[in-house]
């Protein structure tokens, strides 16, 4: 396997984690919402672990691969651009918003962490869902150049 390949397996690695941690992340939501902190837990300790996972790939598969061209044209192309552009900017946000949540976890700081994660969460959420977007965008739907 050459390294571009291997890079477009990294790629839709990336798109499963990426959806991984969106459906962690719902499923994180549904058990806090019905106080189930237990497996609130567990639900966002695989959110993590695959954004963590996610971050790691990305990087790898960028300085494999480098980044890629869009092949849609007009309006495609914007809608796209707008997608990842939003997506990576929060996408920035979001690490230190996470990492802050794990500190007041840490802490045993729950009612800080409940406000905290009431903005963290749709910024994450996004993240996760565009993420995946990108990918079916620049690699099934339109392929890249």
């Amino acid at each position: 396997m050459d390294w571009s390949r291997f890079g477009d397996t990294l790629a839709a690695l990336n798109a499963g984690l990426n959806a991984t941690s969106a459906v962690a992340l719902l499923a994180g939501l549904y058990h806090i919402r019905r106080r189930d902190a237990h497996r609130h837990r567990r639900a966002m300790t695989v959110a993590i672990a695959a954004s963590a996972l996610f971050l790691v790939s990305y990087v790898a598969r960028v300085m494999l691969t480098g980044t890629h061209e869009f092949a849609g044209t007009g309006l495609a192309r914007t809608v796209y651009l707008v997608i990842l552009f939003t997506h990576m900017v929060l996408a920035v946000v979001v690490l230190p918003l996470v990492l802050r949540l794990l500190w007041l976890v840490r802490g045993r700081r729950f009612h800080e962490h409940a406000r905290l994660a009431r903005w963290t969460f749709p910024v994450w959420a996004y993240v996760s869902v565009t993420g995946l977007v990108v990918y079916l965008l620049l690699y099934r739907v339109y392929g890249y150049v």
